[in-house]
């Protein structure tokens, strides 16, 4: 079975995030970069932006949750994400960016990664295991051998003990939906967290910006 979804989705009707989180530091992006390292990233009470040319994934899931997190000052907060999780992920020209707000004596910065800029497959972004808190995204979308209204507890990838530590909170029984592979074009979204057994990514690029907005951030 095939389906296709083409132009704007927000994650209510139908979200899929298929790309990872900031790495927040240039020595995390090093060490992701030189080796298959399993990471798990989330920036502190904030969004973050991401956007890739393609991605190629297999063994998708994907379930409606409640991620829990803390902002810099050590509140609590919550955010209704849509979870995706993917058995391996492939991903060509890969860009994200967070904006620190408000720096004294120097006003809003951006931190900017981007990865895989290549046609060649080996050398783009590849993860394995991997899981994102999504809040919105945009995207030319292809599923192949998918189902959809199944519950989420008997995904392969829904809530349970190996899903980022058990943190989200997530109904077994709510609604989800599962495909053997997913292509994604022109992707354009906005996340929370992401976990990845491994991400390894080639061609790193790291850098700050003054300023925020489209033209320093990724979008």
């Amino acid at each position: 079975m095939e389906s296709q979804v083409r132009g704007g989705t927000r994650w209510k009707r139908f979200a899929v995030v298929m790309v990872p989180s900031v790495a927040a530091t240039a020595a995390i992006g090093v060490a992701l970069a030189q080796g298959a390292l399993a990471a798990s990233f989330s920036v502190s009470g904030q969004s973050f932006k991401v956007t890739a040319k393609e991605l190629n994934g297999t063994g998708f899931s994907q379930y409606g949750a409640v991620d829990p997190g803390t902002t810099l000052s050590g509140e609590k907060t919550a955010h209704a994400v849509a979870v995706s999780a993917f058995k391996s992920a492939r991903i060509e020209k890969m860009c994200q960016s967070v904006v620190t707000p408000n720096v004294p004596f120097v006003g809003d910065i951006t931190l900017k990664l981007t990865a895989g800029d290549s046609s060649d497959k080996a050398k783009q972004v590849h993860a394995k295991n991997l899981y994102i808190d999504v809040e919105e995204l945009d995207a030319d979308a292809e599923f192949k051998d998918i189902n959809i209204g199944v519950a989420a507890g008997s995904m392969k990838g829904g809530p349970g003990p190996g899903m980022k530590g058990g943190k989200e909170q997530a109904n077994p029984n709510g609604f989800g939906q599962e495909a053997g592979s997913v292509k994604l074009t022109g992707v354009e979204q906005t996340a929370w967290a992401t976990t990845a057994g491994t991400f390894k990514l080639s061609g790193l690029h790291m850098s700050l910006h003054k300023g925020k907005g489209p033209g320093i951030e990724c979008y």
